[in-house]
Order: structure tokens, then C-alpha cells, then sequence
């Protein structure tokens, strides 16, 4: 699938002998260095643990440039697409590449909501996990099973089917995950309403009950909608690259799918906004936040600020400033004088902006801080962060997964080694030991 250009040959000098590597260049970021052909030539490898400076793809989805904090789809800054779109329309943009016409958005959308219910069999799945299962090993276990209820979209070889998988994915993750949550909590299921919107029939199906209508705030409706933009896709992270490799064998979406969420659920990874509440906690009071950030300037200190900086993103987060209005716009309509930990967060954010310290190291509030934020003033319990982070990544992973299927140049993903254990040796019987 690459379109990269060739912008000349890197020179490596190997035990007297010279190897001519191609550069390769993108339409952004770095050019890299084209080592595929590396071992054939010197019988060498290259080493890179955790990839972090190796390019396993070629994408045209997702562009990041951590240095000076852009965030775009498709060419479309995270800015733009979160102030004007919506996160149907995003999905959509990931899984074509381009932003749908007027009649092509209301097809997709009524295609998304019209298959947002689950099969009724999936029902009896909730049951058979402990009633204090984390919502995230329910996610796991649920989309995993999917594929033995959908094999009509599961022959990742033809165009259509991949689609229906895509579709299903995207329409059935929030009633998944909403079911997850009323699991946990002793609730009833509710099923989708045609009648509302992606967010709107998500918080409905984890906030209403049967007894009365649930109909969340304009403000509630448009952080959601806008917490699950700014993290439907994210390059190739973790989870991400986790979703990739998995399908690289041939494997069926779903279960790329619960390989991702699996991922997702290290605290390294999406824990970070759950880690806000919990660093919260450990403040308890805002007449604490001096002694803290004293702490966290303290390199010998194990205490970190949690949401602030981050490792992408060295200048500022750009889904922060997005994000920060929407906590604002959600603090002012649901109060924080009736919770002292959202108006400690308050309070840290403004001094923590004030300090020469962390200003000067550019650690400004991160996305993870104001959507830990925004869902603790929502309602949501910790154990649901990351449950939301999938719910809104599917969109990304099911569009890489697709991207890479589609791809004539996959193969599948063999990551090589340094070999670091003991030459060979003769077995000796136990008795002889």
C-alpha cells in the first residue's frame, strides 16, 4: 500500500562492508529508514525495544507531532473535528478517509444506530461473570464472543463483510459497555432507542432506569460526544498496534478487537484519567495541593502529578483546550460545591498553571486530567474510565485493522530478538545434577 517516496539511501558500514538502505519519506513527520531488506544483506537485525523508534506501518489515518502539539485525522486538526463534528462523522472520516456529504452522514448514521442492539443470546454472557467483575473484563470477554454470533462478518477477505464487522463494532460498543456498568451495579439492561444520538443513547443506557425517562443535559450530551472524539484514534500505541499485529495473523475483527481492549486495560496505558481521580484522592484537600506540588518537584519523591504533561505531546496536549471548555461548560451546570474532589481539581489546575515550575517544563493539564475530571462529575465510577477509552478507540482500532487488511504489503507481524540465554548444552538426568 505504500505511496512513500524515496528520498535517497542511508550508508551503513558493517564489518567492512557497505549496505545502501533506502529513505523514506511521508507527507509529514520523520523520514525513516527502510531496514527490510537489512538481515538479507548482513545477516543483522536491528534492536528497538518497545518500537519506540520504529516505524511498523504506513498510515494514513492519524498524524501526531508530539513537538509542537498537532493532532490530526485525515488531514483535519483535533481542534476542528471536535468543535464542528461529531464523533459519528469522525468514525466515518477513519473508516473512508474523508469527511461524508450531508446524505452519505445520515446513511452512516442511520446505519450505526440501527444495529446498535446486541443479540439477545448475549445477554446470558453477563450473567456467568461474577457480579463484582471489573467492567473491563466483561468488555473483554463480550466483544471476544461476538464472533461466534456474527460469522457473517467474519471473512476479513471480503470488502463487504469487513464493513458489516466495522459497522457492528462501532453500533454495539456503547450498548456493551453501558451493560457492563448496570451489571455491575445490580441495574436492569436497557436496550438503544432509534430516537437519539451515539451519546445520547449511551448515557441513557448507563444512567436511566425503567421507571422514569432519562434525558441528559445538552452540556452532559456534548462532553460526551466530545470525550469520545478526542480519543477515537491516537497513531500506534499500545492498544493500537496490539489490534494490528493480531489481525496481521488473519484473525477475525472481534477478536482483534478484545486483543486491543486487553491492552487498553494496563494502567500505562488507559488507566491515566482513572489515575487523576486516584491522585486526587491521595490530596484530599485543596489546602494540601502546596506540600504536593512540592513533592512532585521532588525527584527523589515517588509522588507524581498525574495529568499533567505527556509522553506524546511535549509543547500541550491539543485535546486539553478542547476538553478543558467542556469541563467548564459541565462543572457550571452540575456544581462542584457538593464535591470536594472536583473542586480540588479546580483548584490544583489553577495553581499548577501559575507555577514557574511546571510552566516552564510545559506540564500543562493533559486530556486525561479534564476527562477524569468531566466523567467523576458525570457519575461515572473509576472502574468505567477505561471502558469509555474503548468504547471511543474502537473507532481508531477497527479503522487500523482495516487499513492494514487492505493493505497488499501485510504480512504478518514477526517481531526478532537478541538472544541473551545459554548456548547449546547437554541434558543431564536429574540424579546427575
Amino acid at each position: 500500500m505504500s505511496d512513500a517516496k524515496t528520498a535517497g539511501t542511508a550508508t551503513l558500514t558493517v564489518d567492512g562492508q557497505t549496505v545502501e538502505l533506502p529513505i523514506l519519506e511521508g507527507t509529514e513527520g520523520p523520514k525513516v529508514i527502510d531496514v527490510r531488506k537489512l538481515y538479507s544483506q548482513t545477516g543483522m537485525f536491528t534492536y528497538d525495544p518497545s518500537y519506540t523508534s520504529t516505524a511498523s506501518c504506513d498510515s494514513a489515518l492519524t498524524y501526531i507531532d508530539g513537538e509542537v502539539g498537532i493532532l490530526r485525522h485525515g488531514g483535519y486538526t483535533i481542534e476542528q473535528l471536535a468543535g464542528e463534528s461529531s464523533f459519528l462523522e469522525v468514525c466515518y472520516l477513519l473508516l473512508h478517509r474523508e469527511l461524508p456529504d450531508a446524505a452519505t452522514l445520515q446513511d452512516f448514521e442511520h446505519t450505526i444506530t440501527y444495529h446498535s442492539m446486541i443479540h439477545e443470546q448475549m445477554r446470558n454472557l453477563y450473567s456467568g461473570f461474577r457480579r463484582d467483575a471489573h467492567p473491563m473484563a466483561v468488555m473483554i470477554g463480550v466483544v471476544g464472543a461476538m464472533s461466534a454470533f456474527y460469522h457473517d462478518s467474519t471473512d476479513i477477505n471480503d470488502p463487504q463483510q469487513r464493513l458489516i464487522a466495522s459497522h457492528r463494532l462501532i453500533a454495539k460498543m456503547p450498548t456493551i459497555a453501558a451493560w457492563a456498568y448496570k451489571y455491575s451495579v445490580g441495574q436492569p439492561f436497557l436496550y438503544p432507542r432509534n430516537d437519539l444520538s451515539y451519546s445520547e443513547n449511551f448515557l441513557r443506557m448507563t444512567f436511566g432506569v425503567p421507571a422514569e425517562e432519562y434525558v441528559p443535559s445538552p452540556a452532559i450530551v456534548d462532553a460526551m460526544d466530545k470525550i469520545f472524539i478526542l480519543h477515537a484514534d491516537h497513531e500506534q500505541n499500545a492498544s493500537t498496534s496490539t489490534v494490528r499485529l493480531a489481525g496481521s495473523s488473519g484473525a477475525n475483527p472481534f477478536a482483534c478487537i478484545a486483543a486491543g481492549i486487553a491492552t487498553l486495560w494496563g494502567p500505562a496505558h488507559g488507566g491515566a484519567n482513572q489515575a487523576v481521580l486516584e491522585m486526587l484522592d491521595q490530596i484530599g484537600h485543596k489546602d494540601n495541593i502546596p506540600e504536593f506540588l512540592e513533592r512532585a518537584k521532588d525527584k527523589d519523591d515517588p509522588f507524581r502529578l498525574m495529568g499533567f504533561g505527556h509522553r506524546v505531546y511535549k509543547n500541550y496536549d491539543p485535546r486539553a483546550g478542547v476538553l478543558k471548555k467542556s469541563a467548564d461548560a459541565v462543572l457550571e451546570e452540575l456544581g462542584v460545591d457538593d464535591d470536594p474532589l472536583l473542586e480540588l481539581a479546580m483548584e490544583l489546575e489553577k495553581i499548577a498553571l501559575e507555577d514557574p515550575y511546571f510552566v516552564d517544563r510545559k506540564l500543562f493539564p493533559n486530556v486525561d486530567f479534564y476527562s477524569g475530571i468531566i466523567l467523576k462529575a458525570i457519575g461515572f465510577p473509576t472502574s468505567m474510565f477505561t471502558v469509555l477509552f474503548a468504547l471511543a478507540r474502537t473507532a481508531g482500532w477497527i479503522a487500523q485493522w482495516k487499513e492494514m487488511i487492505e493493505d497488499p504489503d501485510q504480512r504478518i507481524g514477526r517481531p526478532r530478538q537478541l538472544y541473551l540465554g545459554s548456548t547449546e548444552r547437554n541434558y543431564v538426568s536429574p540424579d546427575k545434577r
